[in-house]
């Protein structure tokens, strides 16, 4: 009787079907990766299908598929989530690029994402954010995620946002991207070295959404945060240590980042999109002049039943490639060791 019941059980699971937007990009791949081990049916919404591919391989034949959507048009977005069971939004951008501005993608964007899946009778829905969300924030990123969370609550109040502060994971833009830069540069330039940042595994912020997914997470507004709070300085010499090399961390004053940020924004308007500013933006000298930290009044992991992973469990699993011997790092110690060598 038992054995029967489980069976009904995982038919009944199977028959879930979850919408991912922005289901191939650095959170919505794990986030996929665990709700198809969770026997959900998941579809991964993107611009360009045909380069999310590798997320196929996730679940059984079948069981996640690439669909075409873009958060900015209604009739994708009401495609994409046509009878699903929820809905997860991770469509995010960190600058902004042709069409791809603040307000469109992380605001209206959202807001759309949300209604759709209200009109097509989703039962829950997630709304990946950041710390910092403010509708009256300086910054146009924080300001627009802010109105995303508006917009999202106003037609889902059931929702879970998640507010993450920097997010670290093999795949990240944040330690690789310093890293790469340790790499081939004697100096590390750094905007903002006394901001703090409260750096999240990526993985723990997949769990935390398939809470929101599952219905195991209560409504409302979680941020999270790993168990270390540290300065951007402080990070930059825990990423020198890991991947072993030296380097001088060079700090930029907020005006001179200013005039920098200025340049490279104009740069990117007058080549008509030639060029794209990766390096630094107005609007992100603006977001490193605030702590990006999880507030003591907020829900958290701690509300969720979730233990944040140490940065020191992961960032050696994938920032060893930046060390000068990569792979073979710990045979070249080991080497030195038995020589004598300093």
């Amino acid at each position: 009787m038992s054995n029967m019941n489980d069976q009904s059980e995982s038919v009944i699971i199977m028959s879930k079907l979850v919408t991912i937007f922005g289901g191939s990009g650095f959170v919505g791949r794990y986030i996929a990766q665990r709700l198809a081990k969770e026997g959900w049916r998941v579809r991964v919404a993107v611009r360009r299908p045909n380069e999310a591919m590798f997320v196929k391989p996730y679940g059984a034949v079948g069981q996640v598929e690439p669909i075409l959507a873009n958060v900015r048009d209604d009739a994708s977005v009401a495609a994409a989530v046509q009878g699903a069971d929820a809905v997860v939004n991770c469509v995010g951008i960190l600058s902004e690029a042709g069409k791809n501005k603040f307000d469109a993608v992380q605001h209206e964007g959202a807001e759309r994402v949300a209604r759709c899946a209200a009109e097509a009778g989703a039962t829950t829905f997630v709304q990946i954010s950041a710390i910092g969300a403010n509708e009256r924030s300086k910054s146009g990123y924080a300001e627009s995620k802010g109105r995303g969370e508006a917009g999202v609550l106003a037609h889902f109040p059931s929702a879970v946002i998640l507010r993450p502060s920097i997010i670290f994971g093999t795949e990240d833009q944040f330690f690789n991207r310093f890293a790469t830069m340790a790499r081939f540069l004697p100096i590390l330039p750094v905007v903002g070295p006394q901001s703090k940042f409260q750096p999240v595994y990526v993985d723990d912020v997949a769990a935390a959404a398939v809470k929101g997914v599952t219905g195991a997470a209560k409504p409302g507004i979680y941020e999270l945060g790993g168990p270390d709070v540290e300065t951007f300085k402080q990070l930059m010499e825990r990423m020198l240590k890991v991947v072993r090399r030296r380097a001088l961390i060079l700090t930029v004053p907020f005006f001179a980042a200013r005039i920098m940020a200025a340049v490279l924004d104009f740069l990117q308007i007058a080549s008509l999109g030639l060029f794209t500013n990766s390096q630094i933006t107005r609007d992100q000298v603006k977001q490193l002049a605030n702590d990006n930290v999880v507030s003591p009044d907020a829900m958290s992991f701690a509300d969720l039943g979730i233990e944040p992973t140490d940065m020191d469990a992961v960032l050696e699993t994938y920032l060893w490639q930046f060390r000068p011997n990569g792979q073979y790092a710990e045979i070249m110690d080991s080497a030195k060791q038995l020589r004598g060598d300093d």
